[in-house]
């Protein structure tokens, strides 16, 4: 038995759907077994039609018709249930949400989607973050989102799991040329070449990137190179692929509400700089011992290492509450210059001054290096078992990997336009800076490595015609250690103490052992409708980060600081599926299910008794459930889709929060209770795209994607309100956006293309969170804070509560011409 992995239609620029066709329905297109991942970490005999949840499909004529920037901008655009926040306001480091789990490449955010790239698990070692930066968009052959938390997919699966496989000569012959111009200057080139002779294959593809950006401070470059060598026999197939990344990217991150009024391209403070390298080898084999046995594996090394260079205000120059006072900041009342505020932060930098408190502005620098190497084997069998057709496959492996961490924070001044001017001199213990009393230390030298043993497997029983079962489970074995390369020590007066401070070390050793299950049943109730139903679990270890910040008697402020590391449970999330699925007449899909994830011991960031302080702790439990449906089809010239999620995230136990600027906050703390929406996840979710072919040779589509409000992070018990000191709202709105395109084929070989994003130019934001600002409209400096006596003292900052929010791309166009050639 041959099973397909079934296209969930996707219409040129139009949305994927969550549809997989009923087993006996035609399907849009085939793929070989054994030649994509569908439903397992490594290729095996296909069965995605037995699948108990909605699998979504797209390949690379989907990506290049939809004219994306990138993976992650497909997603967003196409695919049902994502969404993302732009947090760092980079087009290429974006949070992609699925169902309210996201995949971020901002350290500390809480992880819950993995992604693999030919079998590999790419969330990284440090964090579990996601580079999209890193993915060569122009190599992908085709990806699978696989909803929920399915154990096969290894850690991190909590909400769903996307697969990626490249490209290789045998299935693309031939090349391509492409060059693309658009607005706010940028400039892509791209290029890929396939081909084949005898046994041997090859396929290389390159990507350039460069753009100003269209906020200010904003330019970014990348660059990509993939190349894939294989050689395929008889019964063996063998694919060696290696692919490098270079990219240096500025993103300015959230920026006042009231700034966009003024300056809609504005940002909060620069510069904020990412620059990440990154090396990935792998090598995959598959061989075929008879018709219905089959061994697959991989082995692979990767290394990244990455800087980043951030120019942010001193939090500790600042009131400690919206409405207080700040510190002494200015050598004269009234005066703001660069000279001034550098020559007030210069005045304190000497052992038991206090420049943290004196300085304006801080630069904290970051130097992270990762390398992980693994080994994976799968074995897949075909066979009868009680007389019934059964698919069967067993797999494991090992991971190893270790991360350098090195972070800096250089004492600093606020230049006029909000950048941050160094001042040479640094937080470190040697300095013997005074901060409340306490040694001013925000500097972390941090050695750290995991071990992951994984054993898992999976079993497809056709119990009669049209009822399947699959019954799965992963057991996953994690050790942490971290080694603290930096002794902290205690302040003694003006001076470093002989005393060391225990709680602030970062060493310890930490492990993690869970069986995460999965069922699922899916049965034909006619040749064109598929109901499911499925169970799964899912876990997350507690990462470096996160156990190097979850001390709650040595507090931290992320990404800046970390300070000790007791042990922390491991997220588990439970996963319920049930749907119906299938086509009407030959060229409509359809589908409609629901879903509910609940999360127990999931890391959230909790405050403490020090003003902008936290640790990570495990809370209760959350719950994200939800509706989904959506259909895809053609009729005669028309493509056409729509698909529409309703997502209901909410906090299912009690916990303290830090919240110093929400207007509902008691002593800087606020109080979630059960039934409290968690913030950045919309209710509704809608998208609706439409593509017409003119004529043979013109093609024109629109996109629409809508999504209704939300809560801002800070505003996690829902109830900040808008008055007096608090400036700002404790929500986000909800938006339209519509996108054009349109393609024209000049002949066989040469293509013409546009796209126009945020057609009707509207003002939006994806994220946004509740801060205390310190800068008044024009965006200078407050400094009208009250003194302890009452009086108004012209030398202390101020701030009132406001939201921050991540502004939308304004009204984007490209254009591009496309050469393929044999």
């Amino acid at each position: 038995m041959r099973t397909s992995i079934t296209l969930a239609l996707v219409m040129g620029n139009a949305c994927v759907l969550p549809v997989a066709i009923a087993a006996d329905a035609p399907a849009p297109f085939a793929l070989e077994p054994m030649e994509v991942i569908g439903t397992l970490p490594l290729p095996s005999f296909g069965t995605s039609d037995s699948v108990a949840a909605p699998l979504q499909t797209f390949d690379a004529e989907d990506l290049a018709s939809s004219q994306s920037l990138g993976l992650a901008d497909f997603l967003d655009r196409q695919v049902a249930g994502v969404y993302l926040n732009e947090i760092q306001n980079n087009p290429l480091q974006p949070d992609i949400n699925y169902r309210g789990f996201t995949a971020s490449p901002l350290l500390g955010t809480p992880q819950g989607l993995s992604l693999y790239l030919d079998g590999v698990r790419m969330n990284q070692p440090f964090g579990d973050v996601v580079s999209w930066d890193l993915i060569p968009e122009n190599a992908i052959a085709s990806a699978q989102l696989m909803p929920g938390s399915n154990p096969l997919f290894g850690l991190n699966t909590l909400g769903g799991a996307l697969a990626v496989q490249t490209k290789d000569g045998r299935a693309y012959p031939g090349g391509a040329l492409q060059a693309t111009l658009g607005s706010y200057g940028r400039r892509i080139g791209e290029g890929e070449y396939g081909g084949s002779q005898g046994a041997w294959d090859w396929f290389v593809a390159g990507t350039w990137f460069e753009e100003d950006g269209w906020r200010d401070h904003s330019a970014s470059d990348a660059q990509n190179l993939f190349g894939k060598l294989g050689w395929q026999g008889e019964t063996t197939d063998l694919k060696l692929t290696y692919s490098f990344a270079d990219t240096d990217l500025n993103g300015n991150g959230m920026v006042p509400r009231s700034f966009l009024g003024r300056d809609y391209d504005s940002v909060y403070t620069h510069p904020d700089n990412t620059q990440n390298t990154a090396s990935f080898l792998n090598l995959q084999w598959n061989h075929d011992v008879s018709d219905d046995l089959s061994l697959s594996g991989n082995a692979y090394y990767r290394h990244i290492r990455t800087d980043t260079f951030n120019g942010d205000i001193n939090d500790e120059a600042l009131p400690e509450g919206v409405g207080e006072a700040g510190q002494n900041i200015l050598l004269t009342p009234g005066a703001y210059t660069t000279a001034g505020n550098l020559a007030a932060c210069l005045a304190e930098l000497e052992p038991g001054g206090e420049p943290g408190e004196k300085c304006t502005g801080v630069i904290n620098r970051t130097d992270t290096r990762q390398s992980n190497a693994g080994l994976f084997a799968q074995a897949s069998f075909r066979n009868r078992l009680f007389d019934r057709a059964n698919t069967f496959a067993v797999g494991g492996g090992f991971d190893y990997s270790q991360v350098r961490f090195r972070q800096s924070a250089e004492f600093g001044a606020l230049t006029a336009d909000r950048g941050i001017l160094g001042s040479g001199v640094y937080a470190e213990p040697g300095n013997a800076f005074n901060l409340d009393g306490d040694l001013d230390d925000r500097s972390v030298d941090l050695d750290g490595n995991t071990r992951t043993w994984s054993l898992y497997g999976s079993d497809t029983l056709t119990l009669t015609e049209g009822l399947n079962l699959t019954a799965s489970a992963r057991y996953n074995h994690v050790s942490v250690r971290n080694h603290d390369r930096q002794t902290h020590y205690e302040l003694d007066g003006d001076a470093l103490g002989d005393e060391i401070d225990e709680n602030a070390s970062l060493s310890g050793t930490h492990r993690f052992s869970r069986l995460n299950p999965a069922i699922g049943l899916t049965y034909a109730l006619t040749p064109r409708v598929t109901g499911y139903l499925g169970y799964s679990e899912g876990s997350r270890a507690p990462t470096t980060i996160e156990l190097g910040c979850a001390n709650p008697e040595a507090p931290c402020r992320l990404p800046n600081s970390m300070a000790g590391d007791p042990p922390l449970e491991q997220v588990v999330t439970r996963t319920w599926e049930a749907g119906l699925r299938g086509t009407l007449g030959e060229h409509l899909q359809w589908n409609a299910g629901v879903f509910s994830s609940i999360n127990v011991d999931d890391i959230m960031f909790v405050s403490s008794s020090t003003s902008g302080s936290g640790y990570f702790d495990n809370f209760g439990k959350t719950r994200r459930r939800g509706i989904e449906a959506g259909f895809a089809g053609d009729w005669n010239d028309w493509t056409l889709g729509a698909n529409y999620t309703f997502l209901d995230a909410t906090y299912r136990s009690s916990e303290t929060f830090l919240g110093e600027a929400n207007s509902s906050a008691d002593d800087g703390t606020l109080s979630v209770k059960p039934g409290d929406r968690i913030p950045l996840i919309p209710r509704h979710l809608f998208k609706l795209s439409a593509r017409y072919a003119l004529s043979e040779r013109l093609n024109v589509g629109g996109d629409a994607i809508a999504l209704s409000g939300s809560y801002v992070r800070g505003n996690e018990n829902n109830d900040h309100q808008r008055g007096g000191l608090y400036q700002g709202g404790g929500k986000i709105g909800g938006y339209t956006l519509f996108n054009l395109t349109t393609d024209y084929r000049i002949d066989p070989q040469w293509l013409l293309f546009a796209r126009v994003n945020n057609l009707f130019d509207r003002e939006y934001a994806t994220a946004g969170m509740l801060g205390a600002n310190p800068f008044d409209a024009g965006g200078t400096l407050r400094t009208d804070g009250q003194s302890s006596s009452g009086a108004v003292n012209g030398r202390r900052s101020a701030s009132v509560g406001e939201t921050f929010v991540a502004p939308g791309a304004p009204r984007t166009a490209w254009v591009g011409v496309r050469w393929e050639f044999q």
